[in-house]
């Protein structure tokens, strides 16, 4: 039987350095245009824009799946460390 253990902090960790870079890569360049929206970022760039956090976050599961995305808001560093 294969080992199918699911190690939650290594994944955390992982899952916060790619949405470092997607942030970096995908929701610095709205700061100019858009800070204090929040923004949900795929795994694959695409982004959901909004004021509303449950919004863009309900929007983002519905749309990407759990897990599957960046949630933070522009122009902000500290949001979607928690998540």
């Amino acid at each position: 039987m294969p080992d199918i253990a699911f190690d939650l902090e290594k994944w955390i960790e992982e899952r916060s350095r790619k949405d470092d870079i997607l942030y970096d890569t995908y929701g610095k360049p709205l700061e100019a245009e858009y800070t204090g929206k929040f923004v949900a970022i795929s795994d694959g760039g695409e982004i959901i824009l909004g004021k509303d956090t449950v919004e863009v976050l309900d929007k983002a599961i519905a749309r990407f799946g759990s897990g599957n995305f960046a949630l933070r808001r522009v122009g902000f560093d500290t949001l979607g460390r928690w998540l």
